[in-house]
């Protein structure tokens, strides 16, 4: 299948919000994170459990920072692929991946792998711009492609936030549920996606926590990490 013909069949469908402007992208992260970008990523794939030769997938890898460094830490006998249905995302960051890193256009609730592929899952910052109806199906797919012994790793800003830090959370969670919500602006309940309380569920991981153990994960555990964000971790069970 060519790349126009990837990119024509994901706007076909209904993948949320797509982020179009990596070069853009990348420095509002390094703002946003005071430079420090590049060591949230080395914690998320130490917290991910990656270890040398593993094999990992990031989900809705953006420009390709985590999955780079996914890649350093799995060493040179690893494999990483980062997934993104933003071809701008995919373009940019082969252009810069590492060699033992490539970078594939899909989206996240369709992953074109076959079962057990791979040791690690990741997917941060991305959730929130999956449709609300395909989540699920999302996240079974992410336990579908692991390993059995598989980590799964999914963060996000973290709610609980206050200051300066938890206004931007707030500003950032009212644009995600307006990407990521319901066409005519409301959940399956009928309550405006705009509503503070929707927005930061939109970016709150911890909702995951019961669908994850639903699925079949164990070992479900939250934490908040560096940077005001809130991880979590799983296990498909060996």
């Amino acid at each position: 299948m060519t790349q126009n013909k990837q990119v024509s069949d994901i706007e076909a469908r209904s993948v949320g919000g797509l982020i179009t402007w990596p070069r853009g992208y990348t420095l509002l992260s390094d703002v946003y994170f005071l430079g420090r970008a590049g060591s949230l990523a080395r914690y998320f794939a130490t917290t991910a459990g990656i270890r040398p030769g593993d094999h990992a997938v990031d989900i809705g890898c953006g420009p390709g920072r985590l999955a780079n460094e996914l890649s350093r830490q799995a060493g040179p006998h690893g494999r990483v692929v980062g997934v993104d249905p933003s071809a701008p995302m995919i373009e940019y960051a082969t252009a810069r991946a590492a060699a033992n890193c490539v970078f594939e256009l899909g989206a996240a609730q369709s992953l074109p792998y076959p079962d057990a592929s791979f040791d690690v899952a990741t997917c941060t910052f991305a959730m929130h711009h999956i449709a609300e109806a395909d989540r699920i199906t999302a996240l079974e797919g992410f336990f579908r492609v692991l390993r059995p012994g598989g980590r799964l790793l999914l963060a996000d800003t973290h709610p609980a936030t206050s200051g300066l830090r938890g206004l931007a959370i707030r500003a950032m969670a009212g644009l995600a549920a307006h990407r990521g919500g319901h066409r005519h602006g409301a959940d399956d309940h009928g309550h405006s996606q705009h509503e503070p309380g929707n927005a930061l569920a939109a970016v709150d991981v911890r909702r995951y926590r019961d669908p994850l153990a639903e699925i079949g994960f164990t070992a479900i555990e939250f934490r908040t990490g560096p940077f005001a964000t809130g991880v979590l971790t799983a296990v498909k069970p060996s």
